[in-house]
């Protein structure tokens, strides 16, 4: 497509700028919070006046250092985060008064008690599943004892009216994002996975998120008017990239999809669409309650069973008129690995379409490798279509 979208190059400027941003929020006596996962719950880390922001984790570059610690058979999304904070070389870290961390697989857990060494570190423990009143109940519990350490440490109540106005700001913004993404229906999409990615990249990184929403309203509405002057035709396949988190230096399958001609019209990883999965309830008396409802309730893995994204996927597959699923596993992440069998029964089966598991690395070592089963499995759609 030919037509230029300048909100998305705002977009890119809040990223950019986010780190001057967070400079001048620590200057005036804000507190800043490093996260690493979507669990974390943002809206009560701003009711306390203080800032959260996605850390490093994305690159391969501080992972040989991170080796001299960690085992070499582990995740390289831990031993990338790991290595940036050993190499003091993630800017965001570097502004991080602390970080948040949470138990989403053990190789995390036992890196977080290293990372303390470096940061201090609180981990948000979750219970095993997402399926009990139980569950949820210790939950809640858990996200009480954050606010009650967030208070602690800031100096600051948290008032459940400052929670539900987070509340609320996040919904409006998650909806934007949502509508965004939702123009990617269109054939051709008029934003390819990898835009989308850096708009993702911008939401969890910029200490604005208000201006983020502007910037993202006015490029729904130039996404919409370029749409009218497009005559193209799109005999693309439409895939939907689910698995693993992805960013920006650990995009190298969405990169390869896109070289080889495919739409990625839908990013369901937890860098993408999965954060969007649900809002959060504003009817609630309790807005510590809705939290931790919707925070419970985030289609990951780590919980089991996780059918939550199984009918996520379905309905993504549905929504998006998906002709392809390519499931990324990290080496070493097991929760993702496990469920690639279950995965590819229901997309093959059930669902009737193509599906590709691909374990890799950061490295580029594969590269070629990659390219060769992508470019199968994106011929074998073609054939079928």
């Amino acid at each position: 497509m030919h037509y230029r979208y300048q909100a998305l190059q705002e977009i890119d400027r809040i990223r950019d700028h986010a780190l001057l941003h967070l400079e001048q929020a620590r200057e005036q006596g804000n507190k800043i919070v490093g996260i690493y996962c979507i669990f974390a719950p943002v809206e009560l880390i701003r009711a306390a006046g203080c800032i959260p922001v996605g850390l490093c984790g994305k690159k391969e570059e501080p992972i040989p250092e991170a080796e001299t610690v960690l085992p070499a058979n582990l995740c390289p999304l831990i031993k990338s985060s790991y290595g940036y904070a050993a190499t003091n070389t993630c800017p965001y870290f570097s502004q991080a008064d602390m970080v948040l961390g949470e138990s989403t697989c053990d190789g995390k857990i036992k890196m977080f008690e290293l990372l303390n060494e470096i940061k201090h570190c609180r981990v948000l423990h979750l219970p095993p599943t997402s399926r009990n009143e139980r569950s949820l109940r210790y939950w809640y519990q858990e996200i009480l004892e954050l606010k009650d350490f967030l208070e602690d440490w800031t100096g600051q109540e948290i008032s459940l009216t400052s929670v539900q106005r987070e509340i609320s700001r996040s919904n409006r913004i998650n909806q934007t994002l949502w509508e965004i993404s939702r123009t990617c229906q269109w054939d051709p999409s008029p934003l390819s996975g990898s835009e989308m990615m850096r708009i993702f990249e911008a939401s969890s990184s910029t200490p604005h998120p208000e201006s983020l929403r502007h910037a993202a309203d006015r490029l729904s509405q130039e996404v919409a008017y370029g749409k009218r002057y497009t005559n193209e035709v799109a005999s693309r396949p439409r895939i939907l990239l689910t698995g693993s988190p992805v960013g920006s230096g650990s995009d190298k399958i969405l990169q390869l999809l896109e070289q080889l001609g495919a739409q990625v019209v839908a990013l369901e990883n937890c860098t993408g669409l999965k954060s969007l999965f649900q809002t959060i309830r504003e009817d609630c008396s309790d807005p510590i309650h809705a939290l931790a409802e919707r925070y419970l309730h985030t289609p990951c893995p780590c919980m089991t069973p996780n059918s939550n994204r199984f009918d996520f996927i379905r309905y993504l597959v549905g929504l998006f008129r998906i002709q392809g699923v390519v499931d990324l596993s990290w080496q070493s992440c097991h929760p993702y690995s496990v469920e690639s069998s279950t995965l590819s029964r229901m997309i093959r089966e059930r669902l009737n379409l193509a599906y590709l598991h691909l374990e890799t690395d950061y490295s580029s070592s594969d590269t070629e490798q990659l390219r060769t089963r992508l470019q199968a499995f994106l011929e074998l759609i073609d054939d079928n279509a």
